[in-house]
């Protein structure tokens, strides 16, 4: 286990009636707050009315800026910006998913400077100072409501990067598993998905010799796994949806990273080119991404991929590479299950478009450090996701 440093600051109130606590946690914070938001479900659900009602019940003044979509656009968070300095905003709430939390995050941080908020994106500019960000969590996933990392996407270059900072980490996380039980089964399985993802690449992309870390995420992975089924099968059980609630912000709250040295995110690399480029939902990329990955990184000689597959699946760990290619299968049988796509095919993606995702891809790993995915080899992991 190599030397680490783990500090995540954010304090998580989970369970329900939780949200209650909203007015108190946000008013140590500030006065003006901007409501950032998605465009229909919170509201029609009755949760922005629920929030505003428990804002202002702790005389704090609230300012609405929904419209968020999945894979959120730079665009809408630097009009974000501009709202948030002309009120004069002192806490941001953001409710909703991570592409909200997201948006929140990257409004309390461009509120705050002159530049564009894109340069922070591309490393040209570094966060001294942010706006505290509030999360309430409706979507087990990205675990942005308890890490301090942002993804946004700039529409004019077709660029989906992430980027984080340690004073992006929210202050209050409200996490009320009863928020997600109207989350469709769709979206409920891309989050998962999602979550899987994380542990996937800290754990394939590590060296290994880190057994608490190995089992950690060998557990976080099968409980994702489990409880996301469950989630699907009945959308109101409150132990699935606290259960994958739970997993998603572990998955990436920087405690199942502590210890691994160098890591990366070459799953999510190629999947923000598919997002930038055609809008897919993030997890549906993903869960196109993963299988070929797998592939050629088992092709490659990854003996983790087995390790991980036995602890998964069960079976004889490294016990030759047909049995290795049962748990790559393995997993897809679970993607099936929960009916994400597993092809470029089912994006609506074909064979020709290989290149141009690949030579979109390159930008981010340059800004990402992972300069040994080129041309040639993300060309070649896309070609196994056919």
């Amino acid at each position: 286990m190599q030397n680490f440093v783990f500090h995540n600051p954010t304090k998580v109130l989970f369970g329900r009636g939780m949200l209650a606590q909203l007015g108190a946690e946000t008013s140590a914070h500030g006065k003006n707050v901007l409501l950032v938001s998605g465009r229909n479900h919170a509201r029609e659900s009755g949760l922005i009315e629920r929030i505003i009602n428990n804002l202002q019940e702790h005389q704090l003044k609230v300012f609405e800026f929904e419209g968020v979509q999945p894979n959120p656009l730079l665009g809408h968070v630097q009009a974000g910006v501009s709202f948030a300095k002309e009120n004069q905003i002192d806490v941001i709430c953001g409710v909703g998913g991570g592409s909200v939390i997201d948006s929140a995050k990257a409004i309390a941080a461009g509120a705050l400077v002159d530049h564009d908020v894109w340069k922070f994106f591309t490393g040209k500019k570094s966060i001294k100072q942010a706006l505290p960000v509030i999360a309430v969590s409706t979507l087990a996933a990205s675990g942005s409501e308890m890490n301090s990392g942002m993804v946004l996407t700039r529409e004019r270059s077709q660029q989906k990067f992430g980027f984080a900072h340690r004073l992006l980490y929210p202050k209050v996380a409200f996490m009320d598993p009863e928020l997600t039980f109207s989350v469709p089964a769709r979206h409920t399985a891309y989050g998962g998905v999602d979550a899987l993802a994380h542990l996937l690449e800290f754990y394939l992309t590590s060296s290994g010799g880190t057994p608490v870390q190995d089992r950690y995420m060998e557990c976080l992975a099968a409980s994702i796994m489990q409880c996301c089924s469950q989630a699907i099968a009945n959308p109101s059980s409150y132990e699935a949806r606290a259960g994958l609630m739970w997993a998603a912000a572990l998955a990436l709250n920087g405690l199942s990273a502590a210890g691994l040295g160098k890591v990366g995110f070459p799953m999510h690399l190629i999947e923000h080119s598919l997002s930038a480029l055609y809008d897919v939902p993030h997890g549906a990329g993903l869960s196109v991404v993963i299988p070929g990955w797998l592939k050629c990184n088992l092709e490659a000689g990854n003996r983790r991929i087995p390790k991980l597959f036995n602890a998964l699946f069960g079976g004889p760990e490294g016990s030759g590479q047909s049995a290795d290619r049962e748990g790559i299968e393995g997993l897809m049988s679970w993607f099936r299950s929960i009916q994400t796509p597993l092809s470029l095919p089912e994006l609506g993606i074909s064979e020709k478009d290989i290149p141009m995702i690949a030579e979109n891809s390159l930008a981010l790993a340059k800004v990402w450090r992972m300069r040994e995915y080129d041309q040639h080899t993300v060309e070649k992991i896309l070609h196994r996701c056919l």
